[in-house]
């Protein structure tokens, strides 16, 4: 294993020394104390002078440690300026906790004002502020998880840069940077939902999303029936019974070549209502249609198929 694999935290000065220049070795101690690196086979001084990365506080225990550390947010992409910029309380008190006067306090105001104005300098800084606001909205109102957020930020800052934005809806690439997160991290979510959160139409998020893909060069997987199954039994609010059942479907149908051609959503809608007419907890094809957002008719198409190729054995 290399130095850098053993001690990531390294400085990269530090991480690039990996040999004595003198005889070769490997066997380089680092002294904090010296501020040195030296070879431990010829005793060579292989740097000197190494720069602490560490805190200048010394804590002996976990309180003392979350004491001292000052620390601020961790970097996001989710902010235009990743959360960097300074940021002035709004509690208008000093360092000892005494309350400004009314001159200290309009004081503040004006600079408070002022910052938050300089914060969005130019064109792109607007830009971005105002998208990545919209990514926000809709991935609250989908409850998509931190990393699909952070994801659809990273795309969209790509196509900032490449200068794609210009000409286009903010709304459309920012919802198609969405659904390509979604895409990518495997998370089932259809361009009717992301539309829908983005209020508006489904046309213009597709037309978004094949731009970006095509511009970006983006590869997207293939959306798997089973990433569906989880989805659906929590809309049904059905047992973890039904998932289970239904996922054993889907993977012998697939062992069968059954699920070759045909639409993931519809497959997987099949696979739900047979596992819940054996479990014994029966929903309609109407009810799985409407969630799975396919039609009746593609339910029993897949249903029929399903029964004829596949053997269920009850055990009562």
């Amino acid at each position: 294993m290399s130095d850098s694999d053993e001690n990531p935290s390294l400085p990269p000065i530090l991480r690039d020394i990996q040999r004595c220049p003198e005889c070769g070795s490997s066997k380089l101690m680092r002294d904090y104390e010296a501020a040195e690196v030296v070879c431990m086979e010829c005793g060579y001084v292989v740097d000197m002078k190494i720069a602490d990365q560490g805190p200048e506080w010394r804590a002996f225990d976990n309180e003392q440690r979350n004491k001292r550390a000052r620390v601020g947010a961790p970097v996001t992409f989710t902010i235009h300026d990743k959360g960097l910029s300074t940021v002035i309380d709004w509690h208008d008190r000093d360092v000892f906790g005494k309350r400004f006067d009314v001159n200290q306090r309009a004081q503040m105001y004006r600079l408070r004002k002022w910052q938050r104005r300089i914060r969005v300098s130019d064109a792109i800084e607007r830009n971005l502020a105002f998208a990545l606001s919209e990514i926000t909205k809709i991935a609250n109102v989908l409850s998509l998880p931190k990393s699909i957020f952070e994801t659809s930020s990273i795309i969209y800052r790509k196509a900032v840069r490449e200068h794609l934005i210009r000409g286009r809806s903010i709304q459309g690439i920012s919802a198609a940077a969405v659904y390509i997160a979604c895409r990518q991290c495997g998370l089932p979510r259809t361009l009717d939902e992301i539309a829908g959160a983005a209020n508006i139409s489904r046309r213009e998020v597709g037309r978004c999303y094949r731009f970006l893909v095509k511009e970006l060069n983006l590869t997207i997987p293939p959306l798997k029936a089973s990433h569906y199954i989880s989805k659906f039994s929590n809309q049904l609010t059905m047992q973890g019974k039904v998932e289970e059942i239904a996922n054993k479907v889907l993977s012998v149908a697939s062992e069968l070549k059954l699920t070759s051609g045909r639409g993931p959503t519809g497959i997987a809608a099949a696979a739900s209502y047979i596992a819940s007419v054996l479990i014994g907890e029966k929903r309609t094809q109407r009810e799985i249609a409407e969630i799975a957002k396919v039609t009746e008719v593609t339910i029993r198409n897949r249903y029929k198929e399903l029964i004829e190729q596949l053997m269920f054995i009850v055990r009562l």
